[in-house]
């Protein structure tokens, strides 16, 4: 009997091999009766606290009325079985516990059908777990998904060896990826092996616009292609071709690039960029067509200032007396004005976006600065009509009394002496 028996307490022991196992009987109510604990084959290992079995392996760790409590260095397969616990009490009383002993895997192998294989392809993988106690479970995996594989178990004497097998087909995706084999033993945590596919596949091409970056090909424009190829083995051979058609003379082609420096329609069709390796060909196609030029002609970027110049005639009127001061005027610059007023109206269509001028608008204002100049030489001539005649110059002072003209000159200041040089007639 195991576990509880009277007044007798033990449990089974799981180790794993190499490990430390330990044994331990108890007594419930504890009488000072003897303890002591026999080996499978009913040997003595301890009496009390003593050892009379010459086996240093075994080791006391607790001795007292209520335990005896041993333990069990460095242990093996032969050491699997039951191990008595015994109370000298009457009647005596006496358990069992199991030691139980776990073997890991002595070695975890892939072997792989085909160091390298070919996208498409089904290839063979073996995973061996050898001389387990118990029997491993194989788990696989190709990176981080799980697949499921197909085992079988052979057992030698007291241990198991597991192989267990995964049929995987194969694409260019899987080149580079690892395949583990993962085995799950109460023994042994993390006990993993893994191998690198190693797949060769056809070139994969692709064919991208340098020029123009973005928008439509038009003709008299430029285009510019180039080629990508990536396979396994790196393609060795790669070409342009226009599909149902010759390529026109005018093309560039320069290794994987290729070059139209002016389209026209001529040009439309299916290029075509081919690139082989090892494995297999491959391609990928452009397909031209070229629209016609831009007709919309861009707006203008700088704006045109009219100035209109209006010339001005001025009538010079001689009186029969020299001018007064004041008689002298100076007319406005009527063409500076009217460019000023241009100027201004040019800056209010630029705010406004109007391009334009409106000539109705100047019509106006010319005509309103050549009425003002009219009135203002009608208004200057009567000025000069009036104030035409005589006048006296500053030796006449003094003189405006005289009866006569020739009274005032002889009473002007300085005398009769100069009154004839002083005497000076305006008509």
């Amino acid at each position: 009997m195991s576990g509880v028996g009277q007044n007798l307490v033990t449990e089974d022991v799981t180790v794993v091999e190499g490990d430390v196992a330990t044994i331990s009987c108890r007594v419930k109510n504890s009488d000072d009766s003897v303890i002591q604990l026999l080996n499978p084959n009913r040997q003595t290992i301890y009496f009390r606290d003593f050892r009379p079995l010459k086996d240093s392996r075994f080791q006391l760790v607790n001795f007292s009325n209520s335990e005896l409590r041993v333990s069990l260095t460095n242990v093996s397969i032969s050491d699997e079985g039951r191990y008595f616990c015994q109370l000298y009490t009457d009647p005596p009383q006496e358990i069992y516990t199991t030691i139980t002993v776990l073997v890991p895997p002595r070695n975890l192998v892939i072997d792989i059908q085909k160091e390298i294989a070919v996208e498409g392809e089904e290839i063979e993988l073996n995973c061996t777990a050898m001389a387990s106690r118990p029997a491993t479970t194989i788990r696989w995996f190709k990176g981080n998904k799980e697949l499921t594989g197909k085992s079988e178990v052979e057992q030698w004497s007291d241990m198991y060896t597991v192989t267990s097998q995964l049929l995987l087909k194969v694409a260019r995706e899987d080149d580079g990826v690892p395949v583990i084999c993962l085995v799950d033993h109460p023994a042994v945590k993390d006990l993993q092996t893994q191998r690198y596919l190693e797949v060769m596949y056809k070139p994969q091409v692709r064919v991208s616009q340098n020029y123009p970056v973005q928008g439509l090909t038009r003709e008299g424009e430029p285009l510019e292609l180039t080629c990508a190829a990536f396979g396994k083995p790196q393609p060795t051979d790669m070409r342009w071709l226009r599909v149902d058609d010759e390529m026109p003379q005018h093309v560039v082609v320069s290794g994987s690039n290729l070059l139209i420096s002016n389209l026209n329609k001529t040009d439309n069709g299916t290029y075509r960029c081919e690139a082989s390796n090892a494995v297999g060909k491959s391609h990928a196609d452009y397909m031209l067509f070229v629209y016609d030029p831009p007709t919309t002609i861009p707006p203008p970027t700088t704006t045109t200032t009219t100035t209109t110049t209006i010339p001005t005639t001025i009538t010079d009127t001689t009186a029969t007396t020299e001018p007064a001061a004041h008689g002298f005027t100076q007319l406005p610059n009527s063409a500076e004005e009217l460019d000023a007023g241009d100027r201004s109206d040019s800056r209010a269509g630029e705010e406004g976006a109007i391009r334009s001028v409106d000539h109705a608008v100047v019509g106006g204002v010319v005509a309103v600065v050549v009425f003002a100049m009219l009135c203002l030489l009608i208004i200057l001539g009567r000025y000069f009509a009036r104030h035409k005649g005589t006048y006296f110059t500053h030796e006449a002072k003094g003189a405006d009394d005289a009866a006569d003209a020739d009274t005032a000159i002889i009473n002007a200041e300085g005398g009769q002496n100069n009154s004839e040089e002083k005497k000076e007639y305006f008509i």
